[in-house]
């Protein structure tokens, strides 16, 4: 045996070494348990300040004396009792119908107008002092015209909805629009590139994360006319049930009403966070702020 062979350790497959097969399995354990401390800080990030808020709304309320101000504990066993008995869950449902559909109805007007003004110029300058003065108006004064003009239906309150939250999406487009830089638009034109084909391609991806934007702020606005509509020649809705508690000294669910409003309100904006990062990942991948 010569002395090469001698120092020829035998030779293994990676397969069949358990201690690189160990080291795997711990990275992988390692790996799976950094992500769900992250998501755990992540989700204690976002809700310590609503324990510390509901703690000390608690205590200081546990004694509450006062007609107009129930302690939490009132509130919560209201709201529990109406969402079992299907007093409150009927009127949301009603409720978030009209926002979803009236918000629907906002972002196809708003961002199809918001393309056209954008991209046409001598349009855009005799549109724009009835766009901002129609957007300085209180939205929720214009509550009451609405419904008195169209009816009492469900229908004036969706298009009160629609109305309210279309200047926003509006407006955000037609900025969106304007940022696309003329050299895109050089190229465009060079290569002549239909213009079907250059607003799907060119303008509203280089407008969308405005447009998101708009539809973001447009949300809390929908969700409070929401509110105001329903309190108009209506008998159903989360508005009504709010303004009937109110009318009728039931100071609880008043308040309960109120906080459900509040609740699904922060539920939504959780989801357009996640829709956001779902349509604009490529957008937040390129580090863009």
């Amino acid at each position: 045996m010569t002395d090469t062979a001698l120092r020829t350790p035998p030779r293994t497959t990676a397969g069949t070494d358990p201690s690189k097969t160990g080291s795997a399995r711990q990275r992988r354990g390692f790996r799976q348990r950094s992500r769900v401390v992250k998501a755990l800080l992540n989700v204690l990030q976002r809700t310590w300040l609503i324990a510390v808020v509901f703690a000390v709304w608690w205590t200081a309320s546990a004694n509450s004396t006062n007609i107009f101000i129930p302690s939490l504990e009132d509130i919560l066993l209201s709201l529990r009792r109406d969402l079992s008995n299907g007093v409150i869950g009927s009127g949301a449902s009603y409720s978030l119908t009209n926002l979803g559909v009236g918000l629907l109805l906002a972002v196809v007007v708003g961002i199809a107008g918001g393309l056209v003004l954008g991209e046409t110029r001598w349009l855009r300058e005799i549109v724009d002092p009835v766009i901002h003065f129609f957007r300085s108006v209180p939205q929720a004064a214009l509550v009451p015209l609405i419904i008195g003009a169209f009816g009492i239906g469900q229908g004036p309150k969706i298009y009160t909805i629609a109305f309210a939250c279309m200047w926003p999406v509006l407006l955000n487009t037609i900025d969106g629009v304007l940022s696309v830089e003329p050299t895109i638009r050089k190229f465009s034109k060079v290569y002549r590139i239909p213009p079907w084909l250059h607003f799907r391609r060119v303008v509203l991806p280089a407008a969308l994360p405005q447009i998101v934007a708009g539809i973001r702020v447009a949300l809390p606005i929908g969700i409070t006319v929401m509110v105001v509509s329903e309190l108009f020649a209506a008998n159903k809705g989360l508005g009504f049930y709010i303004l009937n508690a109110s009318a009728t000294f039931q100071v609880p669910e008043t308040w309960a009403g109120a906080l459900l409003v509040g609740v699904i309100g922060y539920i939504l904006s959780l989801l357009f966070i996640v829709f956001e990062r779902r349509i604009l990942s490529w957008y937040f991948k390129s580090g863009a702020k």
